[in-house]
């Protein structure tokens, strides 16, 4: 059977980079986006140009009735999902510790921690082996912003990705014996468009110095490393966080 990816955020970003890259490789792919459903068809439209199979799904990650039509809309199109990748997110609004409101709090929370949570659990249902499934393998986004910490700009946004390491590492641990492997990749900076829509556009020339490869990253080179993690090349792989960020 032709193995089935879902990838949370998938019209743009990262999510983009690792939909269109596993397309190629022979995925069913289901990508999710928000609101940008013209970035989303082109994306599906790019894969289908290839050969591939893919399908865009409107799904609202901060509501658990939208996760759980997306995984039922996947199961009627393409089967069981056999790889889950966690990307959708956001980093919220940029500000300083005493500066964060209760409801933006809020928002980073709940679409880059309980949406996760609740995307593993559905795909948890479908993949482990004492529930009458083949296995498969997660891989969820975290970000170097988990360890570095976000001072003066994301602590909020920081805090929600070490939640993510922390789900990584237990669900990794718990779904092990089940047939699911679960990782994750911790970019650093990346050349999306994540910066320029926080009203940061000169974000990554600021802090491009710091890196010891000295340039950014590319939303290709994480996506291959998801797809690695994601393949059988790393199937005695569980559990790690790896860090894509030139030595950040």
């Amino acid at each position: 059977m032709q193995p089935t990816m879902i990838v949370t955020g998938g019209s743009q970003g990262i999510g983009a980079a690792v939909a269109r890259m596993a397309g190629a490789r022979g995925y069913a792919v289901a990508l999710t986006y928000q609101s940008a459903r013209d970035r989303a068809d082109a994306v599906v439209k790019e894969i289908e140009a290839g050969g591939g199979k893919a399908m865009a799904i409107q799904a609202e990650m901060a509501d658990e009735a939208s996760i759980l039509s997306l995984f039922d809309t996947v199961d009627r199109a393409f089967g069981p999902v056999t790889v889950l990748v966690n990307n959708a997110g956001g980093p919220g609004p940029v500000c300083k510790i005493d500066g964060i409101t209760a409801e933006a709090l809020d928002n980073v929370l709940t679409v880059n921690v309980r949406a996760p949570f609740l995307t593993t659990r559905e795909a948890v249902k479908r993949m482990a082996t004492d529930n009458g499934g083949k296995g498969g393998a997660i891989v969820n986004i975290s970000s170097r912003a988990a360890e570095i910490g976000g001072a003066n700009e994301w602590i909020h946004y920081a805090a929600s990705k070490g939640a993510v390491d922390s789900l990584t590492i237990g669900s990794a641990r718990e779904l092990a014996p089940r047939g699911i492997r679960v990782n994750a990749v911790s970019p650093g900076l990346i050349e999306t468009e994540l910066h320029a829509r926080a009203g940061l556009p000169d974000r990554l020339a600021r802090l491009v110095g710091g890196v010891p490869m000295g340039r950014t990253g590319s939303a290709d080179e994480v996506a291959t490393a998801v797809l690695w993690l994601a393949s059988e090349e790393a199937s005695y792989i569980t559990g790690i966080i790896v860090p894509i960020s030139g030595g950040r």
